[in-house]
């Protein structure tokens, strides 16, 4: 049976068509990786079939009584809310189905006897929903499942605005768990996590019952987890069964015989448009050509998918650092409370190093704590001379600029041509440089912001997750870069895959850290 049914779907902002005329079908059990492009319409799918936007056309019907858990990238956790108070609303629809029952016990003494039965019927389906989801125990639940997924280490009543992205994503993981929804809906789950706790959530996945869709571009953790494809390409979304490889092989093999036809049709129509401009002059021949030229035109044309724009990163590189690209003596991090034991780090030129470990354990703070954004809790950090720094933040709250005000901003003396042609060599296609930053999805985003750092003159990169939300096109291009580039590198990964082709040496944070996470 159908669990969700999408007809016809057609959506899109202003002018810019992204998904048009698709449809979907999720059966209970599946296990759907939704795969495609940075701005293809992902997560604007997402965000459609879970109401949080409305299409411009099609319809959208899901079972009665299904319960949706949604995680999405840019979930936002509200100000003076406690991770205790968080994970209390996964029940909060247990808490309105008590509620319910409470106001038909009430007006039960007022009814007949036919509506009595059905009264009595609904308040049983309802209390064995109760007792299913363990609504006499939530308290205890959340302890036991936060104790699993070690926020007992971060505290339950700790308020989740001081929170990092890491340790807020899995706040939400651990709700979505406790709600034991009927499909999960997840929007690159992985981003922010530290590695074990992706091994979590794969294993969690791998087992979990339940039908569910997910938006991701880790590769392994995809063919890991689904065994269904949806794509969404050029507005269409197209199904393939198996996971992320087994798309990969009948896609191409789609992609090659689409090519062949097209070929084929294309000599089939020029020798019909040779043959009817040779002959429709004559009298003898006219009725001939007259036939082919009927049958071009009712012909239907074979048209090939059109060639994304694929990112060109290179990083510009400065004057040559000096040896010493930064030391600290005794640093210690941290915002009121130390997160870490006095640091005494050297970072020489040429070196490119990957901070490992899990969430919370400072790896952006000490970013910042180096670049002098964020006060050091004690000792201090010695920048070297002659550096020219490159500082890719995780998150930045888009402004209302389009893409070209963006660049133009950065670098006020540029054409509006170069300014185009920096933004098109990151990938983004006329539609997406035209517009407003805040519109385009969070890979778009990255690649505006990469483009900033890209074309100034750097000898040092300090980049903070720059792979979450690109694309696998993306994220191999960049890898190419930075493996090419000649100054120093501090990274922050979650990407073993990544950060291992990058780095020339690992530095793991955990041994540093006055906490266990």
């Amino acid at each position: 049976m159908s669990i969700l049914t999408v007809t016809n779907l057609s959506h899109g902002f202003g002018d810019r068509e992204i998904l048009k005329n698709v449809n979907f079908r999720l059966l209970k059990g599946e296990h759907v990786g939704l795969i495609g492009a940075n701005g293809e319409g992902k997560s604007s799918f997402m965000n459609i079939i879970t109401g949080k936007l409305e299409p411009d056309e099609g319809q959208i019907e899901w079972s009665k009584r299904v319960r949706v858990g949604y995680l999405d990238q840019h979930s936002v956790l509200e100000k003076g809310m406690t991770i205790r108070d968080v994970l209390r609303t996964a029940f909060q629809y247990l808490f309105d189905l008590e509620a319910e029952m409470q106001d038909m016990y009430m007006k039960m003494g007022e009814v007949d006897e036919d509506e009595l039965q059905t009264m009595l019927e609904d308040v049983g389906t309802i209390q064995d929903i109760l007792d299913h989801n363990d609504f006499y125990i939530i308290d205890a639940k959340i302890e036991e499942i936060s104790k699993g997924l070690g926020l007992d280490d971060i505290g339950l009543e700790r308020e989740v605005t001081d929170l990092s992205g890491g340790q807020r994503t899995k706040v939400l993981l651990t709700k979505l768990l406790l709600e034991k929804p009927d499909i999960l809906m997840l929007d690159e789950p992985t981003n922010y996590l530290d590695e074990q706790h992706i091994v979590w959530l794969r294993r969690y996945l791998q087992e979990y019952e339940n039908a569910f869709i997910l938006i991701s571009h880790d590769i392994p953790f995809l063919n890991s987890v689904i065994n269904l494809v949806y794509h969404v390409e050029d507005k269409e979304l197209n199904r393939y069964v198996g996971n992320y490889d087994d798309f990969q092989r009948l896609y191409e093999a789609k992609k090659a015989q689409l090519e062949a036809a097209y070929n084929r049709q294309q000599q089939e129509i020029a020798d019909l448009e040779d043959f009817v401009r040779r002959n429709k002059a004559s009298v003898a021949t006219r009725n001939m050509a007259m036939s082919r030229q009927k049958k071009l035109d009712k012909m239907e044309i074979i048209e090939l998918a059109r060639e994304k724009p694929k990112p060109q990163f290179s990083f510009k590189e400065g004057r040559t650092a000096n040896k010493l690209i930064f030391q600290t003596r005794e640093l210690v991090i941290g915002y009121g409370e130390p997160l870490t034991k006095p640091l005494d780090l050297i970072l020489e030129r040429g070196q490119k190093i990957a901070l490992t470990g899990a969430n919370g354990l400072g790896k952006t703070t000490l970013l910042k704590s180096i670049l002098g954004l964020i006060p050091a809790y004690s000792g201090e950090a010695i920048l070297g001379d002659n550096l020219e720094i490159g500082y890719f933040q995780q998150e930045m709250v888009p402004g209302n600029n389009t893409c070209i005000e963006e660049i133009w901003q950065e670098f006020p003396g540029w054409t509006q041509y170069e300014v185009r042609s920096a933004l098109a060599k990151c990938g983004l296609t006329t539609k997406h440089i035209e517009s407003k930053v805040m519109v385009l999805s969070g890979g778009e985003q990255a690649k505006v912001r990469l483009c900033k750092i890209m074309n100034r003159p750097t000898n040092i990169l300090l980049l903070d997750e720059p792979t979450n939300h690109l694309d696998v096109d993306a994220k191999e291009e960049l890898m190419r870069a930075l493996k090419a580039y000649k100054g120093g590198i501090l990274l922050i990964s979650h990407e073993p895959e990544f950060y291992r082709e990058v780095a020339t040496e690992v530095w793991n944070c955990e041994g540093w850290s006055t906490k266990m996470f």
